[in-house]
């Protein structure tokens, strides 16, 4: 092609700048060839990529549909049910609960029921009265001196960085309005998280707005924030379930001066977070930190997130817990298809423990230990829909913390562009220009609208099983689709006598 590209190419150009040179036609269409020639020529000279080297000029065709291939997929090819990480359906759901619209779904459901790997919830003939106030829970143990009614479903940690400013502010002003928490991420604690929401305040392994000059912990810095009135709980940040033993990756395009000034840290570089705690070590050192937190935020919940990796490590540390004497007022489980701004795809893949078997796994531990009523199980996990939180609490969480969820309540459209500060929505950029498109005083109410939708979803699937509390839900409200093919059999055995 590259052969054929210069064959035909000079003689065209060279045949239309002698037409505009003898003045039979105008300059236009020739400075359109010799632009073109001048392009296919550096293609052709280039050594960096085979494909325009071997294939001047149309070689950028492919280059071109590459770059919008995930608008292609997402708007020309994937059905209603299809998408990944989120459907259109599911992403629909949450944009029209965020706008407080009708969310019903016409002439029936699309999904195929009468399979193996369907659930669904098992109603009852007599269905209780749907609660109108939404639920709350209490977090604090027995060494807890300010406890905290929670609600029951939350916005997860999103870091400012990861979110613009605008996204920051949307969501706090949305929890404020809705009163329940906002997580503040790794990134720290800033003046766009303190906009009069609660706050969850997340310390990571870089500490950062508690670390010193050298990035380890520094506990007057901690217990100065940690004991503003906007900070509810906090939460110590063992792993993530999108990328469990690696540390925060924050790109290099995201890291502005004002983040950079706010972290502590270099701008413009590629901010990777340690992928283990400088301030503890072991068991008995993360035991002793969650004490130390606690004493220094005054008697604040303190908590801690992970992914579940090595099982074995878990029971350890519920021994030390033990041991010590001291727990923390919560866990937070995150599954391994939790969601992120960037991780490297190996990590995000293939690492930890989806939130299903980890949510069952943590609950049934701590009543093995028989320490779970001391402890609150806070999941995360693509929370999004008020079916998705009863089953979160069937199968062992008492709190719900959704972050996609929330970032479509936005305005997200899973442009999948998180990683390259070029979101089109404004919300995961550091691109002054996109946030603008983010007009704060009109998307936090969709925040506070689609949380309180939700929780009444959820409320009104609580009343359909005839339970008129969430401590009475358990995993037997839900059945499988195995169990059809049990009941074929029972009532339609394969092999009749004659």
């Amino acid at each position: 092609m590259r052969k054929k590209f210069f064959i035909y190419g000079i003689p065209l150009t060279v045949t239309f700048l002698l037409l505009y040179f003898y003045q039979i036609i105008g300059p236009v269409i020739p400075l359109i060839f010799v632009v073109l020639f001048v392009i296919g020529f550096i293609d052709a000279s280039q050594t960096k990529h085979t494909i325009l080297r071997n294939f001047p000029l149309i070689g950028h065709v492919r280059y071109l549909f590459e770059s919008i291939s995930p608008e292609i997929q997402q708007y020309f090819i994937e059905r209603s049910t299809d998408g990944k990480p989120f459907s259109r359906n599911e992403r629909s759901l949450i944009y029209q609960r965020s706008k407080n619209v009708d969310s019903s779904l016409p002439f029936g459901t699309q999904m195929h029921l009468n399979q193996s790997n369907y659930e669904g919830i098992k109603h009852s003939m007599f269905p209780a009265k749907v609660n109108k106030e939404l639920p709350r829970v209490l977090v604090g143990g027995p060494d807890c001196k300010k406890p905290y009614s929670a609600s029951l479903l939350n916005i997860s940690a999103m870091s400012f960085g990861s979110l613009s400013e605008n996204a920051i502010k949307s969501l706090n002003l949305g929890a404020q309005k809705g009163n329940f928490y906002h997580n503040t991420g790794e990134g720290g604690l800033t003046e766009f998280h303190l906009q009069g929401g609660d706050i969850a305040w997340q310390i990571g392994t870089g500490y950062f707005g508690c670390r010193d000059k050298e990035g380890n912990f520094d506990a007057d810095k901690f217990s100065e924030k940690a004991n503003l009135p906007a900070v509810k709980m906090i939460e110590i940040k063992l792993s993530q379930g999108a990328k469990p033993g690696h540390g925060g990756v924050l790109p290099a395009q995201k890291n502005t001066l004002e983040i950079s000034k706010i972290r502590g840290v270099e701008p413009f570089i590629t901010i990777y977070s340690p992928p283990r705690h400088s301030a503890f070590n072991d068991y008995k050192g993360l035991v002793e930190f969650i004490a130390q937190l606690r004493h220094l935020s005054n008697g604040k919940p303190i908590g801690f997130k992970l992914c579940i990796g090595e099982t074995s490590e878990f029971e350890k540390l519920c021994n030390e817990m033990i041991q010590q004497n001291c727990y923390p007022d919560f866990i937070t489980v995150d599954g391994a298809e939790g969601g992120t701004g960037s991780a490297p795809p190996e990590f995000s893949d293939g690492v930890g423990m989806p939130f299903e078997p980890a949510l069952i796994f943590v609950n049934k531990t701590l009543v093995n230990f028989g320490i779970r009523n001391k402890i609150r199980i806070i999941c995360s996990g693509k929370i999004i829909s008020g079916y998705s939180i009863l089953r979160a609490i069937a199968l062992g969480a008492d709190i719900c913390n959704s972050a996609r969820g929330f970032m479509f309540s936005l305005g997200c459209i899973q442009a999948l562009r998180c990683n390259n500060n070029e979101c089109p929505t404004g919300i995961a950029t550091q691109n002054k220009m996109l946030m603008k498109g983010l007009v704060v005083r009109e998307k936090f109410d969709r925040v506070y609208h689609y949380h309180k939708n939700t929780l009444h979803s959820a409320n009104e699937l609580l009343a359909a099983t005839g339970k008129n509390n969430y401590s009475e839900v358990d995993i037997s409200i839900f059945m499988r689709g195995d169990e059809f093919s049990k009941l074929a059999n029972h009532y339609f055995p394969d092999n009749l006598e004659i």
